[in-house]
């Protein structure tokens, strides 16, 4: 189903008609100002003019109200290893049914998505509609243990993810969100009794300057507030860090954002380094050396995290959870791969006894990524 953008406001009563586009949550009209909104969904807040987008590109301010054009016009529905996400420690080996439309609030220069997150620069708008019922049945079809909203931003499509997650809910799924965590703590709470996890994303250890040249994000404190709102409402959170080399591997940021999460989330925080490979607008760069990955992978230990992995480097021994207390390798992986399970059913190490942070059970899965739909 391909939708043409137009920034003039022309043809949206016709708009208003499409299955794809519902009155958004979280905005307000703004009394001061006649015909325009203010969003409150991500941490920009956008105020938007008549007729004009926020900076996501997929939500629109039509006569004084604001919607959102991309209600369950999915442009991916695969099913994933929650490994993948990464998520290792929550509900490892089982299978989530993973769904995207297009669009993003960030302008990541080297996103290795942006055929749809930066779509509303590249193509416009596109997908096909899939109502949120027939998510769930065919996460059910496929024997998927949840439901991940994932490969663009899915701030952008929140009123889709909770119908989705709702009724996910009702039918024993877990729901998980992959998110860049430039999300409003209100947003979060709104969504809060249906969500489970997060994986959010740094890049650059959350260094600012970075932050504005590199993805047009003016300030990147927003993120924090979202993830100590994620902890108030019982989520399971992991967190990775995109290290970028030359502009974005700084040990002093890397310490800095590693301190942070123990002092404020727990030293049990599952943290991934991941490797950067060129892609985009940032082709001349080489990837990530991995010794740098592991110098920084050493920082973040001292700082005192228990769990940090290095991605994107198959077969490295950072791949494995090793138990915090005697270092033994209770968990191997070879990609999103689990090679080897050791611990008991407690989820205790058999070494020393110490209970590994991991929330459910081991579902004797991962590693298999089956594509169902790809628009």
């Amino acid at each position: 189903m391909e939708i043409s953008v137009n920034r003039h406001g022309k043809g949206d009563e016709e708009l208003l008609h499409k299955p794809h586009v519902r009155e958004a949550m979280l905005w307000e009209p703004l009394r001061d100002r006649p015909g325009y909104v203010r969003c409150s969904l991500c941490a920009r807040r956008c105020i938007i003019a008549p007729g004009r987008y926020g900076v996501c590109g997929v939500r629109k301010n039509i006569n004084g109200k604001l919607y959102t054009l991309v209600y369950g016009l999915l442009t991916a529905m695969n099913i994933d290893p929650i490994e993948k996400k990464p998520l290792y420690h929550f509900e490892p080996g089982s299978g989530v049914l993973s769904i995207s439309t297009v669009g993003c609030n960030f302008f990541c220069q080297f996103c290795q998505n942006w055929e749809i997150s930066q779509s509303r620069l590249e193509r416009g708008l596109y997908g096909h509609y899939v109502p949120p019922d027939e998510v769930v049945r065919k996460a059910l079809d496929f024997g998927a243990e949840g439901i991940a909203y994932t490969y663009n931003e899915p701030t952008i499509f929140f009123e889709y993810m909770y119908d989705v997650a709702r009724l996910a809910k009702k039918h024993n799924l877990y729901n998980v969100m992959v998110t860049n965590g430039y999300i409003t703590p209100e947003a979060i709470r709104m969504i809060g009794p249906y969500m489970d996890g997060a994986t959010v994303d740094f890049k650059g250890s959350g260094n600012p300057e970075f932050y504005r040249k590199f993805m047009a994000v003016p300030d990147p404190s927003p993120i924090y507030d979202a993830l100590l709102e994620m902890k108030k409402q019982g989520w399971w959170i992991e967190i990775t860090n995109l290290v970028v080399p030359k502009y974005g591997d700084r040990e002093e940021d890397l310490r800095r954002l590693a301190r942070w999460i123990v002092e404020n989330l727990g030293p049990d925080i599952p943290f991934h380094l991941l490797r950067f490979h060129p892609d985009y607008r940032l082709l001349n760069l080489p990837p990530t050396p991995v010794e740098t990955l592991e110098k920084l992978a050493k920082i973040a230990k001292e700082e005192g995290l228990h769990y940090v992995y290095i991605g994107n480097v198959w077969g490295h021994p950072l791949e494995n959870t090793y138990c915090p207390k005697c270092n033994y390798a209770v968990v191997e992986r070879r990609g999103f791969t689990i090679i080897a399970w050791r611990l008991t059913k407690d989820n205790q190490c058999p070494k020393c006894g110490h209970r590994i942070a991991i929330r459910g059970k081991f579902h004797g899965g991962g590693g298999v990524i089956l594509p169902l739909m790809v628009y």
